[in-house]
């Protein structure tokens, strides 16, 4: 609970019910006002707030039978003990929670782009809604691993990522097969093509990969995954919207079913997304970052996953270069990924979303101002 003096002298208490209303306000105040820009309204079939809203309510709705269903099953989190001593009252807590919101979104998605696009648009749709259910399959069988051994050690590093470039390089054979030459050229700013050839499919499966690692190891404070990948969702949806409305509604939806997720997702969380839902939110960015040429739009909405990752790879680089004769190296983060770090410094866990959120909205706007060339 963060305390904050006004200067009146009076003070305000942010607490996860807070963060929700202003993720919920920020995210329909944001596609409301992009469908403007867009010469979009709200009721019309190309739109990305009805989308975001439908979503939104179905998922919240959804989640108030399905989060007791997963308690009733014994579906509860395992928590690591080396961890912040604060998370080992979060044990038993359900997890699994993106076998309800990722479907709902891909469910809406197809339908709307079914209903309201035709043709190449749709395929778009349809193909980044199978790469973002298998990687949800992925993250589900690793979920499943670590409840049925009652450890928190799913399936091993090297099976899990095989499975991820496994269902990546089938994405990059498709990808190759239908889309013309000019996909293996990625879109900088102010106008700027870089053609890579034969470089982009490596890049690719790296970029499908490594997305995917990052929204995990970012969904470890409540609220945080879905509410960061809402706001990364909802701006990849705006700068998609000119060249691909089918890939636009997907992204808006998945927003939306993010920010219903959260409902139950905020401090206290009574659901974790697990790596079900973090794993399928990573493949379905990088899916569409590559689909629409939008890589360099992506690394930059993907700030806050990149920093995570690289606080984690740099705390195990630094630990064994300081290595001593026992064996043991130096710390240079208290723990990573870099979230704990700040919660292990005094940080609470609603300061830390709240001041990750607001950076993620940062990044969105630096983003779609490059965008458009300012």
């Amino acid at each position: 609970m963060i305390d904050a003096k006004l200067t009146s002298g009076r003070s305000f208490n942010l607490t996860g019910s807070s963060l929700l209303t202003l993720l919920a306000v920020g995210l329909s105040l944001g596609s409301l006002i992009l469908d403007g820009l867009g010469e979009r309204f709200l009721f019309a079939g190309v739109s990305m707030t009805l989308p975001l809203l439908i979503c939104a309510v179905v998922t919240a709705a959804l989640g108030y039978w399905v989060v007791p269903f997963l308690q009733t099953l014994k579906m509860g989190q395992i928590v690591r003990e080396d961890g912040p001593q604060t998370h080992l009252q979060k044990a038993g807590t359900p997890t699994m929670g993106g076998v309800f919101f990722v479907p709902v979104a891909v469910m809406v998605a197809l339908v709307w782009s079914g209903l309201a696009l035709v043709g190449q648009e749709f395929v778009n749709v349809l193909v980044v809604s199978v790469v973002t259910l298998a990687y949800g399959m992925i993250g589900w069988l690793d979920d499943w691993q670590i409840i049925r051994r009652r450890s928190n050690k799913g399936i091993s590093p090297r099976l899990k990522l095989a499975l991820q470039i496994s269902v990546g390089l089938v994405f990059c054979i498709w990808l190759a097969a239908s889309q013309p030459i000019s996909i293996t050229a990625i879109a900088l700013p102010f106008g700027i093509v870089l053609p890579l050839g034969l470089l982009f499919w490596p890049l690719a499966l790296f970029v499908l990969a490594a997305e995917s690692n990052a929204t995990n190891l970012t969904d470890g404070v409540d609220g945080l995954a879905g509410g960061t990948c809402a706001i990364a969702l909802l701006a990849l949806a705006a700068i998609v919207a000119p060249t691909s409305p089918g890939l636009m509604v997907f992204c808006a939806c998945l927003s939306g079913s993010c920010l219903g997720f959260v409902v139950h997702n905020r401090h206290p969380a009574a659901v974790f997304m697990g790596d079900t839902g973090s794993l399928a939110l990573g493949g379905a960015l990088a899916a569409v970052g590559l689909l629409s040429q939008n890589l360099w739009c992506l690394f930059v909405l993907s700030g806050i996953f990149c920093w995570e990752s690289i606080s984690v790879i740099a705390q195990v680089a630094y630990y064994k270069a300081t290595k001593d004769e026992a064996g043991v190296g130096k710390r240079l983060f208290k723990m990573s990924p870099f979230h704990n770090h700040l919660e292990l410094s005094g940080w609470s866990e609603t300061q830390i979303v709240g001041a990750f959120y607001l950076t993620g909205g940062l990044l969105a706007l630096v983003c779609l101002g490059l965008q458009s060339g300012f």
